[in-house]
């Protein structure tokens, strides 16, 4: 899997990370990764969008090196799997492969969605992780929240890991996020600055000292 080739370089390679990114938390047992963006659609279509991960997956993280082989079930037991084709023969036969990487043990839709499982390069460990993914409505579109909780033996040093796993979630949410679009930032009311009579020297007045001065003669 391509996934375990690069996810160590994956937190440099992050373009357009989402609104905020970071590892939370490492410690000898574990780590926790936290990811949030915000994007202009309504939590349903948020939900709709989050279901099928085929649609902004990355390739590069996957088995099979395309991200329309995923398919996820939103119920519990449900599979985050993936289809692995398998490779034509001249005999014309040939066997597919599949992948579970992660299991879903809670889903709500338009709210939450939970999964559990080892992704990339945890697979082969020990460890295993709880993913959540949060909706939450906000002003003109919905923020989207993922928590990603590792824990348990695994062959690798927990700083290293826990940075390169951060940045590919980071990536799968940008995915999402610009597959719905990211929610234009407001526009900051600037703050009200008291103009007074006159300019210092060398400046032109204000268009409001110009305005008060016009009135004041008449």
């Amino acid at each position: 899997m391509r996934f375990t080739a690069t996810v160590l370089a994956a937190g440099a390679l992050v373009a357009g990370a989402p609104l905020s990114a970071e590892v939370a938390e490492t410690n000898a047992n574990g780590f926790v990764t936290r990811d949030v963006a915000e994007v202009a659609a309504t939590p349903l279509q948020t939900w709709l969008a989050l279901i099928k991960p085929g649609d902004w997956w990355n390739d590069s993280h996957t088995w099979s090196a395309d991200a329309s082989n995923m398919t996820l079930t939103p119920q519990a037991g449900g599979c985050f799997c993936e289809r692995v084709p398998g490779e034509d023969r001249e005999d014309g036969f040939s066997l597919d492969g599949s992948v579970q990487h992660m299991e879903v043990i809670q889903a709500y839709p338009l709210r939450n969605l939970r999964m559990r499982g080892g992704l990339g390069p945890l697979q082969s460990e020990p460890a295993t992780g709880v993913l959540t993914i949060t909706l939450e409505e906000i002003d003109g579109g919905t923020r989207v929240r993922w928590e990603y909780v590792v824990g348990g033996y695994m062959r690798y040093e927990t700083d290293i890991i826990a940075q390169a796993v951060d940045g590919v979630m980071s990536q799968q949410l940008a995915g999402l996020r610009d597959l719905l679009g990211p929610l234009a930032p407001s526009e900051e009311m600037e703050p009200e600055v008291e103009e007074e009579d006159g300019a210092s020297e060398g400046e032109e007045p204000s268009i409001e000292a110009q305005i008060d001065a016009l009135q004041t003669e008449e």
